[in-house]
C-alpha cells in the first residue's frame, strides 16, 4: 500500500500569467506558498477475488476492467501515462473542497502520479513530476488549467515560479529569515465563501481573452517583481504587500465579469474596512476561497465583521508532494 500526501497551494501574485498560450511568447511568473492542507491518495494492489479489476473510490465509486473504463479523466490517464499494469484500489481524501481556488485538480494529479510511480517501484524528481501532471491535465485530458498548481504542488514551499523558455518553469525558493516568514503567515488570513463555481469555465474565458489583456497580464508580472523585491531584499516595505495585493485584485477583476459577483466585492469590501491592506479571490474566480493581508491586531474585528463565512487557519508547507506511507505486505 502507497499513500502520498500533496499539499494545496496559495497563489499570491503572478496568476494568469502561468497559461501556456501566455507564457510560450511572453513568458510568465508567479510567487506562490503551499499550505498545510493535504490531499491524500492511497493506492494498492487490488486483491484478485473481485468480478472487477479497478476499485475507485473519491466522491464518487467506480467498479472497472480495464483502466480504458474508468470515467474520472485524471484517473484514467494518470495510469495510462505511468503504464499502470497492476489491479489497483484507489481512495482519495482531502482537508479541503474541490473547486475552491487552492489547485485541487492540480493537487491530485500530481499525488496519484506520486502514489503510482511509488507501486510501479519508479522515481521521479520533482520537476519530472510537475512536467507530468502538465502534459496530463493540460494535453492528454484537455483541461483549462495554468501550469502554477501542477508546480506548486510538486516542488512545495514559498517560491518564485517562472513559465516559459527552454525549461518550460524553474523554481526559486524565496529565501527570507525565519522571523519575516513568521510574520508574513500572521498576516494572512484564509476564509471560505461557500460559493460553487466551475473553475475551468472561467479559466477557458481567461485564455479565450489573453491576447487582448497584454497589457494587464504585463502588469501581473511586473507587480510579481515587485513583491518578490519588497519580501526579500526590503526591510521596511513588508506592509505594502498587502497593499499589491490589492493592486492585482483590482487588475484581476476587471479581466472578466466572471471573477468577482456582488457577494464576493461586499466580503472584501468589509475585510478593508475592518482593516485589511489587501487581499484577492483565489484561483480563477468566482467563489471559493478568499485571502486577506491583515496586520495581527486587525483580526479579532475580521473574524467578527465576516463571521458569515468559514475562518480557515494554516501555515506554510515546505515538504511538496510526498510519500508518507509504503509497504509492500499491504
Amino acid at each position: 500500500m502507497i499513500i502520498s500526501r500533496t499539499p494545496f497551494r496559495i497563489s499570491f501574485f503572478g496568476g494568469g500569467t502561468d497559461y501556456p498560450v501566455w507564457y510560450r511568447e511572453n513568458g510568465g511568473r508567479v510567487i506562490s506558498t503551499t499550505i498545510d492542507k493535504y490531499c491524500y491518495v492511497t493506492l494498492r494492489v487490488l486483491p484478485p477475488f473481485f468480478k472487477y479489476k479497478h476499485l475507485l473510490r473519491y466522491f464518487e465509486r467506480e467498479e472497472a476492467n480495464t483502466i480504458d473504463e474508468i470515467k474520472h479523466p485524471s484517473i484514467r490517464e494518470c495510469l495510462k501515462y505511468i503504464n499502470m499494469n497492476k489491479n489497483i484500489e484507489l481512495v482519495h481524501h482531502a482537508d479541503l473542497p474541490a473547486q475552491s481556488g487552492l489547485g485541487s485538480s492540480s493537487t491530485f494529479t500530481v499525488g496519484l502520479l506520486m502514489a503510482g510511480y511509488a507501486l510501479n517501484n519508479q522515481m521521479r524528481t520533482k520537476n519530472q513530476l510537475a512536467h507530468d501532471a502538465i502534459e496530463i491535465e493540460q494535453r492528454r485530458i484537455g483541461e483549462a488549467v495554468g501550469s502554477q498548481d501542477q508546480t506548486a504542488a510538486a516542488f512545495g514551499g514559498l517560491n518564485r515560479i517562472n513559465f516559459g523558455g527552454y525549461r518550460e518553469l524553474e523554481v526559486t525558493p524565496l529565501t527570507i529569515s525565519t522571523e519575516k516568514m513568521r510574520n508574513l503567515q500572521d498576516h494572512l488570513m484564509l476564509f471560505f465563501t461557500g460559493f460553487s463555481r466551475n473553475a475551468s469555465d472561467i479559466a477557458q474565458k481567461q485564455i479565450e481573452i489573453t491576447s487582448s489583456k497584454t497589457k494587464e497580464l504585463d502588469f501581473m508580472v511586473e507587480l510579481c517583481k515587485e513583491a518578490e523585491e519588497l519580501l526579500v531584499s526590503s526591510e521596511n516595505g513588508f506592509l505594502e504587500w498587502g497593499e499589491l495585493l490589492n493592486e492585482q485584485w483590482k487588475v484581476k477583476k476587471s479581466m472578466t465579469n466572471l471573477i468577482t459577483n456582488s457577494k464576493i466585492d461586499e466580503m472584501y469590501e468589509q475585510a478593508i474596512r475592518s482593516g485589511a491592506l489587501g487581499g484577492k479571490l483565489l484561483g480563477a474566480g468566482g467563489g471559493g476561497f478568499i485571502l486577506f493581508f491583515v496586520p495581527p491586531e486587525k483580526q479579532d474585528q475580521i473574524k467578527v465583521n465576516l463571521s458569515s463565512i468559514l475562518h480557515v487557519p494554516f501555515r506554510f508547507d515546505f515538504s511538496g508532494s510526498q510519500i508518507v506511507y509504503h509497504s509492500t505486505n499491504d
